[in-house]
């Protein structure tokens, strides 16, 4: 089979054709089926008898494209923020669903890691509206038309979210220093309430410290990882906790309707950040393994074993809107229904309310002296 025509096999698995009208079916968030936006016909996705697999890291770089665990995607990247969204063949897409700018660039085919698993979108789009419109309309000296223009200029996008997750067991050899501490009787000078020079008695606080060695050993499960770079990392951890025990295997009917960003963090780097994580929580149970009052660790080499990766998809919906010279994002968790997001703030309206809050003080002070 020639490239073009196996492309062109793939592009038409990926559409799901209204069996009743014949325009495209799109994922419904909260359900099992697909939905056509313009007479309502429904396709139920059949539930897979796949298991969600975790990869092999080591192996994963030596046989990826044996185990066909890779695949060729079209992506645009976005000129002004650098974001890089896959285009599915569902959905047109003229604007950068991050930063709202009109996209320039050609898309280009990128070879990726398929993702293995998603969690499909539960909160439907109307209610990532009204959640939008309620934080809008909740901020404090925000400037005035922003709920509008917010609305009117940025809408809300359904994106999936690129992450990684690693599960390993790590052996850990540690020197370090346990603390124990005792307390002393000391005497010092004071001054009572009346003036006078007293003697006080306090207890002071010392610690010995003893040598300490030894080995600990845990298991990471589920070890999450941001895989793309087109947010703030801040808004989009404050979107978390994520429920991974809900994840399914992935289909490409879920994405019908949705984009998805594409991973800029490779494999590599995210297991780096991964161990960072990781290295936290050792570090942890060396402390509780040395004991004492207080702990010192040194010197820490780890050894990490049986470690495997998936590459997830998780739901947001996302506005980027512009205030001025600026842009401002909105997040909304597309499992849970939480919501983050950027704000401008109205100078104009900060310095009224200081002025209002001066000229209160004021009157309240001639009232008083009345």
């Amino acid at each position: 089979m020639s490239d073009n025509k196996q492309q062109t096999d793939q592009t038409a698995a990926k559409q799901f054709p209204c069996g009743s009208c014949g325009a495209k079916l799109e994922f419904a968030p909260g359900t099992t089926t697909l939905k056509c936006p313009y007479c309502s016909h429904q396709n139920r996705i059949p539930q897979s008898a796949d298991e969600i697999s975790e990869l092999d890291f080591y192996e994963y770089f030596a046989r990826a494209t044996e185990q066909g665990e890779s695949e060729e995607v079209q992506t645009v990247k976005c000129q002004s923020c650098g974001a890089v969204s896959t285009l599915q063949p569902n959905i047109s897409m003229s604007h950068c669903p991050f930063c709202g700018t009109q996209l320039q660039a050609k898309a280009k085919a990128s070879r990726l890691i398929k993702p293995g698993a998603i969690l499909p979108f539960k909160v439907p789009k109307n209610k990532a509206l009204e959640l939008f419109r309620s934080w809008l309309g909740e901020l404090w000296f925000a400037p005035g038309g922003l709920k509008d223009q917010a609305v009117r200029e940025g809408g809300i996008k359904g994106m999936y979210l690129p992450y990684w997750t690693f599960d390993a067991k790590s052996t850990t050899w540690y020197d370090g220093e346990r603390g124990e501490d005792y307390y002393v009787s000391e005497q010092y000078s004071d001054t009572d309430k009346d003036g006078n020079s007293v003697t006080r008695t306090r207890q002071v606080r010392h610690t010995r410290w003893y040598h300490a060695s030894g080995t600990v050993w845990q298991n990471f499960d589920d070890v999450i990882v941001q895989a793309g770079r087109s947010l703030p990392p801040e808004i989009v951890d404050a979107l978390e906790p994520w429920n991974l025990k809900e994840l399914v295997p992935y289909q490409d009917a879920f994405m019908s309707g949705f984009q998805a960003e594409a991973y800029q963090v490779d494999l590599g780097d995210g297991f780096e950040r991964a161990k960072a994580e990781m290295d936290t929580a050792i570090r942890e149970t060396i402390k509780k393994d040395i004991g004492g009052d207080q702990q010192r660790v040194g010197s820490v080499r780890t050894q990490f074993d049986g470690i495997t990766f998936k590459h997830i998809l998780l739901p947001v919906w996302i506005s980027a809107y512009r205030y001025g010279d600026k842009t401002y994002r909105f997040l909304i968790n597309g499992d849970t229904g939480e919501v983050q997001g950027e704000r401008p703030w109205s100078v104009a309206k900060i310095a009224l309310a200081v002025v209002a809050a001066i000229i209160v003080l004021v009157l309240a002070v001639l009232v008083m002296k009345k």
